[in-house]
């Protein structure tokens, strides 16, 4: 995955020297979150993201696109028992850093696929059950439980309504085990995002 980092930023290289046209924007949706791998009874979360790209367009039909983007990502857990109730959300913020390459299978429509870094800022637990009807609620920093990197593979598709304004979902594999506890197995990043943009 590193490779793929490194030729996705000679990419980009090359693409300030070569590309055609170069536009750039900014863009902003909603996230749909959760944890795969050695997890269990984890669900989605609403998060968003915000942030900025620019698109390399090499022809009419091809295009790379580097974005910087906050976003707001993680799970959430729900048990219950005869006698008790446990929930608990867990909030990480990540600064995502997708290099997208994109095809227009259309004159607006277009699929896209590329790889993503992402660097940890924060990740927070809170927590909250009711046992025998009594009430505990929770919070904590676990930023130390994570680790700091996470690569990922994103795929989507997009729409551009103007020259200016678009819209996108796109889906991210996330390819490495974020958990820094060897005994907690492996636990993956899964996110769905809606997004629109806007390029100037």
């Amino acid at each position: 995955m590193k490779k793929i980092i490194l030729a996705a930023i000679a990419v980009m290289t090359f693409g300030f020297a070569n590309a055609q046209s170069v536009k750039f924007g900014i863009k902003g949706g909603v996230n749909l979150s959760t944890f795969t791998g050695d997890v269990e009874d984890a669900s989605s979360k609403v998060g968003f993201q915000v942030g900025g790209f620019a698109e390399f367009k090499f022809s009419d039909k091809f295009a790379i696109q580097p974005e910087l983007l906050y976003s707001l990502q993680g799970a959430k857990f729900d048990e219950k028992g005869d006698s008790y109730t446990y929930k608990e959300n867990i909030h990480a913020s990540y600064l995502n850093i997708p290099v997208m390459a994109r095809y227009y299978v259309v004159n607006k429509l277009s699929i896209e696929a590329g790889p993503q870094i992402g660097f940890l800022l924060s990740a927070k637990d809170k927590w909250e059950s009711l046992e025998n009807g009594e009430k505990y609620t929770g919070k904590e920093n676990i930023k130390d439980s994570f680790k700091s990197v996470d690569f990922g593979l994103n795929i989507g598709a997009g729409y551009d309504f103007t020259e200016n304004v678009s819209a996108g979902i796109r889906y991210n594999f996330g390819l490495s085990n974020i958990s820094d506890f060897e005994d907690a197995g492996k636990i993956h990043n899964n996110v769905i995002s809606l997004n629109l943009g806007y390029k100037f």
